[in-house]
């Protein structure tokens, strides 16, 4: 199947910029600035909040977690590094943790932004800093998928893993409403039209291998283009540009919401309780389910155990606390403890997931 990615930036897009993960460049805000984000997200969000108590059940919650013994603790500002700009659902999150860890401790936590290179300037730069625990990349897959690219010689297993914190289902998939009000009726033009829809992506990222596996379960080809980050894409869908994005549902919900997006689907074995609403592609005949989105932290690989301790901890007891997860709720993502053993068992799961997409489709 031919595939084509295009580098063009949408110069409208740029323009039409609303909402998502910003543009690039490399930022930095204080804990001051999560807490106003966190609220700004989403109001509302009862059943998120059903959901979210419902995940945490057996995991970290309620005053059940599995606190560890640790000597380590934050003796100075805390970097968590993040492979997007402000605003999209890593962003979020990050704030939602940053703002509840120094609530809870006094320690400073601010959240950097830092894009490019598909995750790979915000995984370099935790690389290459000190071993301490004061910083830390925050991200889901960011590592594996430029690895499987060939953007980068690295994969998670470059990193000391650490725990993971939330769990976001994987990339709905959105149309412009007036164009494609369903699955059906954006796969028959598809078909009628071969390589000639575009759907956006980021080159080397976690929804280019999403898109490939969609094109080839549906029977498709697309013209998978390049259009930068999610509020990019959001513009580009909006100014008529694109036909198909993958996208987060914090970022797109009140387009849909406003009736001018329409959700095809999301690839997932069942519908989740934060997006019960979305059917999967399952469901609907389209015999492909992707990784969820699994929000994890990556440590320098000369990280000492007692610091990753000090964070399963911190995420246990963030997890453990109701105003934190009316927090998770509003950014429409649902709480997710792993420790950092089965973090990592993860991440060769998905990596290998990632990876067998890449290899059978010859990307």
């Amino acid at each position: 199947m031919r595939k084509k990615i295009f580098t063009t930036v949408f110069a409208g897009a740029l323009a039409l910029s609303m909402a998502g993960c910003g543009g690039s460049g490399t930022t930095e805000t204080t804990t001051a600035a999560a807490t106003e984000a966190a609220k700004e997200a989403e109001e509302g969000a009862d059943t998120s909040k059903a959901a979210a108590g419902e995940a945490a059940e057996g995991e970290a919650s309620h005053g059940e977690a599995e606190l560890k013994e640790t000597s380590w603790e934050p003796t100075t500002t805390v970097s968590i590094v993040i492979p997007a700009a402000a605003g999209g659902d890593t962003d979020l999150s990050a704030r939602v943790f940053a703002q509840y860890a120094k609530e809870m401790t006094g320690h400073d936590f601010i959240v950097v932004n830092s894009n490019g290179a598909s995750g790979s300037v915000a995984a370099n730069q935790v690389l290459a800093s000190e071993p301490d625990g004061h910083t830390v990349l925050y991200g889901h897959n960011l590592v594996n998928v430029a690895n499987i690219a060939g953007i980068t010689d690295y994969n998670y297993s470059a990193f000391k893993i650490g725990p993971t914190f939330v769990l976001e289902p994987a990339q709905q998939l959105y149309t412009y409403s007036d164009k494609y009000p369903d699955l059906n009726s954006f796969i028959e033009a598809a078909k009628a039209a071969p390589g000639q829809l575009k759907a956006c992506t980021e080159v080397g990222a976690y929804t280019y291998y999403e898109l490939l596996a969609f094109q080839k379960a549906a029977g498709i080809e697309l013209d998978l283009v390049d259009a930068g980050s999610t509020s990019d894409k959001i513009a580009a869908m909006l100014s008529g540009q694109i036909d198909l994005m993958p996208g987060p549902y914090v970022n797109c919900k009140d387009y849909l919401e406003s009736g001018q997006f329409a959700a095809l689907g999301v690839p997932a074995e069942e519908r989740y309780d934060v997006i019960s609403q979305i059917p999967t592609l399952k469901e609907q005949g389209i015999d492909f389910v992707y990784p969820d989105q699994e929000f994890s932290f990556y440590f320098p690989k000369d990280t000492p155990d007692e610091v990753v301790t000090w964070y399963e901890n911190m995420v246990q007891q963030i997890l453990a606390n109701e105003d934190a997860l009316d927090g998770v709720a509003n950014v429409e993502m649902m709480p997710h403890y792993l420790s950092g053993a089965d973090t990592e068992a993860r991440e060769e799961e998905i990596y290998n997931t990632i990876k067998g997409i890449a290899d059978e489709l010859g990307q």
